[in-house]
């Protein structure tokens, strides 16, 4: 079991540093194809590779998370967004089942406003829903992927993404943030909890209380 400094020496500064060095290799080893997303995006929608949207960070600190955008802007007759899965353009679909729409994360990594491993960036307008449990997912920075997503990702309900998000703020260690990566991968090449059961995204959090 790890102590205390121990913790507090790898979250306070082993963590940070290995997500800068990770960020910006991968961010240019990825480069072509960074390149090429960017190119295949900006014609299926519009001139609009990016999707950036505000989302709160460590304590709650707002910043802007930085996306492929996967689904284009079409509307109905009454000016309202098509469902995600009309919206869902097939090079986004790809896009998507592959992961790569976290790709251009890895540039909120190298700002410092996200870690490789941590919680997911969630919606500025979940914050005033979390319990008084739920809320210490933000007690560390957001990450690109997380305990949560290894465990299910969309297909799991918000109260056990929840309960993995802290139970990964309690334990975090160097061991588990490499347990993560590699579950990552193995989740990424088997394209597992891409969906939930009824949407092609992730249905809306309405403040459950925990389980």
């Amino acid at each position: 079991m790890q102590t205390t400094f121990s913790r507090s020496l790898y979250v306070h500064f082993i963590k940070p540093l290995a997500d800068l060095v990770v960020a910006l290799s991968f961010f240019l080893i990825l480069s072509p194809i960074f390149i090429i997303v960017v190119i295949c995006l900006a014609f299926a929608n519009s001139g609009k590779p990016f999707f950036l949207q505000r989302r709160p960070g460590k304590n709650g600190k707002i910043f802007r998370v930085i996306k492929f955008k996967t689904m284009n802007d079409k509307r109905d007759a009454t000016g309202e967004l098509l469902p995600d899965a009309q919206r869902l353009t097939p090079i986004g679909q790809f896009v998507r089942k592959t992961s790569l729409d976290e790709v251009p994360q890895l540039l909120n990594v190298i700002l410092g406003d996200m870690s490789i491993v941590g919680p997911r960036p969630l919606l500025e307008e979940y914050l005033p829903l979390y319990n008084d449990v739920q809320k210490h997912r933000h007690d560390v920075r957001p990450g690109i992927t997380g305990w949560a997503q290894v465990n299910g990702r969309n297909a799991i309900s918000w109260n056990k993404k929840f309960e993995y998000d802290v139970w990964y703020v309690n334990n975090i260690s160097f061991v588990l943030d490499f347990r993560i990566l590699l579950m990552t991968v193995r989740n990424v090449v088997k394209s597992e909890g891409i969906s939930s059961g009824t949407s092609v995204t992730m249905e809306k959090f309405t403040g459950q209380s925990a389980e």
